[in-house]
């Protein structure tokens, strides 16, 4: 079967054509010149991390970033075309996905990396192109992103011609099964668009791109990694515990209220227990009345085993919020640990607890990430949770499990609440966070509880128990209403169990302004401004468009028409493109309390997406608020910034369909993070002249995560809402980041957020340290970024 373009090319004559303009472009000029340098042969590969040697030419990838030193022969490699020649072939493990990493004077650089699309499975000699932008210092050589096996040869590295290369990559082209038409499409049109140098740039694009498919290894992969249960890590974690106890050491009381609770899983629950490395413990069991009879015999048969298990039998059935204080009335621990009657605490759950505690005097609630059990022990569907995000909890209740309270703090605000039976642990962490501050909430970023997973279990099906739900909802607005901020707690469609927030806007509605930059592009200008007219319910808004350097008549004579019509005021700014700059030149002239930026190639899908944003912007300790954008197909742009991922920041979820939930239904969820884009961003006027608006240095990338960034150590939280939706033809007007003058502006703005902001990228709070900083977020990160509280056992 032939694949044809709509002029009836045929594919493999397409192919053909583009070899023979590849092989006349000789003396034409495909990107960058080739300096003459002898080959360079036999590469010497050094292991760095995550790689292990067996006999021979074996090896073990034991990470999801193992890599190689490159030793190079010379000091230093010029720019211009390399082939790349490697002898490696896969064992077994998840597939090869390789990467080089050029040293362009920097370092090594996440955004510098080159997918080398010809390693793949199935091959022990690979053969391919790649193109370095500037001299190159050093490489390093990453054979793939999961742990895998794989034999090892040699790599040679050799200087190409513009000609040679141009050719290699059409016929790789036409070879690979995944090229599909609309790729040479584009490759044609790059050569229609800047000739042969055009051409150089759309080969290469294409043949450099990685697929879209997930390498990410399966959770069990990861448990038997690195979540260790051997005799030796066991003795280490006991050893540990050991060391903790003392005159100050930590007592828990883990409160386990029960009611006809299957013997098998009673005893698990139970056993969990029993099994902690931490020794200073009690359990303290509430029987509400069961009428099983095997849950008194099971209880007591547990009680005369160990002193530390306290059960009390009441003769009254009371429900879970009841019998939950009854097990507390016996507690006599500085800490109360929550645990249902059929679920399972990790062995090191106390002992991550006591030492997290210690770590950290202050706090008085702490939580842990979580998973699911099902019943045949299988463990699955992680929970990987944000650091302490008061929006998220308002969203859902991601403080259990595991979640542990300071006893003063328990008792203080009167234990759990009857009434409010299904979400009682919910509420009580909701009027427990009432009286501290957001440093006394702590987090332990490992899965240390398991949540069993049985028919009829809320952790299986959530919209088995509507009653939980309904007490979800009540217990947050009980909390808003506590507040009294006006705000209205409401469920989400299709997602039981989690809230949306809607926060009031000032009465008055404060004048917004909507700041638009361009420069020529009308009809994407037009369709964006008609989009905010169209759609937009808010009462009060201003549209200041910031025009830079626009020469195009037709762009012109619609500025004319807007400032006629009293649509916009139109301000000329006539110094070269900078975002930053020209932004922070739009804010004297515009008139409104709230600033909204807006880039030109925006336009509206939710009316109400400026209630929802301008409702967050006037909350009083929340900066930056972002929206969610799809591009024009309705998959996901922008659902909030990770800061670390990639080397600087990413967005998460991008390229998913809309109606994606994301981890744990946070693409559906409203939240803080770390940044958010300026695309589409909404911030009071005084919190932008506070820290002095965009920083004017980065002119095109990263502006806006260094805005919410530097809100942030204000101690404004940056919020994201799904609840204000965009469409966004991201990079529209501008172009993409191809040209070598762009790309080297890239590196630099880069270097000056590595250089700026250096740790606060490689943590963010709101980014679990158990997902991936390199690849695509929310995949699981191998090895995860911490290390058990007794240490490696490696």
């Amino acid at each position: 079967m032939q694949l044809e373009f709509d002029d009836g090319v045929t594919l493999q004559g397409f192919c053909s054509a583009t070899r023979s303009i590849a092989s006349a472009s000789l003396n034409h000029g495909l990107p960058l010149r080739m300096n003459a340098i002898p080959p360079l042969q036999d590469i010497e590969l050094v292991p760095i991390r995550h790689l292990k040697k067996g006999a021979d030419d074996f090896w073990c990838a034991t990470g999801n970033d193992p890599g190689f030193e490159c030793r190079l022969p010379v000091a230093r490699l010029p720019a211009g075309w390399y082939e790349v020649e490697i002898e490696i072939a896969q064992e077994s493990g998840s597939p090869m996905c390789a990467y080089l990493y050029p040293d362009y004077g920097e370092q090594i650089q996440e955004a510098n990396r080159l997918f080398l699309p010809f390693v793949q499975a199935g091959q022990r000699v690979h053969r391919g192109v790649i193109l370095l932008v500037r001299d190159t210092l050093a490489l390093r050589f990453d054979p793939s992103i999961s742990p895998f096996e794989f034999r090892l040869g040699v790599m040679r590295i050799t200087p190409i011609g513009r000609r040679r290369a141009a050719i290699d990559m059409a016929e790789h082209l036409f070879a690979r099964t995944q090229t599909r038409v609309r790729d040479f499409g584009s490759i044609v049109a790059g050569f229609a668009k800047g000739g042969f140098r055009g051409l150089g740039d759309a080969l290469y694009h294409t043949y450099s791109r990685q697929p879209s498919i997930s390498f990410s290894a399966p959770y069990q992969t990861w448990l038997d990694l690195y979540d260790q249960h051997s005799p030796r890590a066991m003795g280490l974690a006991r050893a540990k515990a050991e060391a903790l106890l003392g005159d100050g050491a930590v007592k828990f009381s883990v409160l386990m209220p029960v009611y006809n609770t299957p013997e098998k899983w009673l005893r698990k629950a139970i056993d969990s227990v029993l099994n902690q490395a931490y020794p200073s413990w009690e359990l303290c069991i509430a029987n509400d009345a069961s009428p099983a009879p095997h849950v008194r015999r099971v209880l007591d048969e547990y009680a005369r085993r160990d002193p530390r298990i306290k059960v009390t039998h009441r003769s009254q059935n009371g429900h879970i919020s009841a019998s939950s204080n009854t097990a507390a009335d016996a507690a006599t621990g500085e800490w109360m640990v929550l645990l249902d009657h059929d679920d399972e605490l990790h062995s090191l759950a106390l002992l991550e607890l006591a030492e997290g505690i210690g770590r950290n005097p202050r706090w008085r609630v702490v939580y842990t990430d979580e998973d699911k059990v099902d019943g045949e022990g299988r463990r699955y569907d992680p929970y990987m949770k944000s650091d302490w995000n008061y929006d998220l909890f308002l969203s859902h209740n991601c403080i259990s499990h595991l979640g542990a309270y300071h006893a003063t703090l328990f008792r203080d605000i009167g234990g759990f609440r009857v009434g409010l039976e299904g979400s009682q642990d919910w509420d009580l962490a909701l009027r427990a966070i009432e009286r501290i501050d957001h440093h006394q909430v702590g987090h332990i970023p490992k899965v240390l509880y398991h949540w069993r997973a049985i028919e009829g279990s809320t952790a299986l099906a959530p919209q088995e128990k509507d009653y939980a739900h309904d007490a979800g909802l009540r217990a947050v607005q009980e909390h808003l209403d506590r507040l009294a901020e006006g705000a209205v707690a409401k469920g989400i469609p299709g997602l039981r169990g989690n809230y949306r927030v809607v926060y009031p806007v000032p009465a008055p509605a404060p004048l917004v302004s909507i700041i638009i930059p361009t420069r020529d592009g009308v009809d994407l200008l037009r369709a964006c401004i008609e989009s905010v007219f169209e759609h937009t319910t808010y009462p009060n808004f201003e549209i200041v468009v910031m025009d830079n350097q626009s020469g195009d008549e037709a762009t012109l004579a619609y500025f004319q028409e807007l400032t006629g019509a009293g649509s916009a005021r139109v301000i000329r700014y006539d110094e070269p493109f900078n975002y930053a700059r020209i932004n922070n030149a739009a804010v004297p002239a515009a008139r409104g309390d709230v600033l909204c930026f807006l880039n030109n190639d925006i336009t509206v899908i939710t009316p109400g997406w400026l209630e929802e944003m301008v409702g967050h912007a006037c909350r009083s300790n929340v900066g930056a608020v972002g929206a969610m954008l799809y591009y024009p197909n309705n998959t996901i742009q922008h659902a909030g910034v990770m800061v670390g991922v990639h080397g600087v920041a990413a967005h998460v979820y991008s390229g998913h369909g809309r109606g994606y939930p994301g981890h744990m239904g946070r693409a559906r969820l409203t939240q803080t993070l770390s940044a958010v884009t300026a695309a589409c961003l909404v911030v009071q006027r005084e919190k932008f002249v506070l820290i002095d608006g965009f920083d004017t240095a980065l002119k095109v990338a990263f502006n806006d995560v260094d805005l919410c960034l530097r809100l942030d150590q204000r101690g404004l939280r940056n919020v994201w809402t799904p609840f204000a939706e965009l469409h966004h033809h991201e990079s529209a007007s501008r172009g993409l980041e191809d040209s070598p003058e762009k790309l080297a502006r890239f590196h630099g703005e880069v270097k000056f957020m590595v250089e700026r902001w250096g740790d606060r990228l490689r943590v963010d709070p709101y980014y679990s340290p158990n997902f991936t900083l390199d690849e695509e977020p929310c995949q699981l990160a191998f090895p995860p970024r911490w290390e058990w509280a007794f240490g490696s056992e490696s």
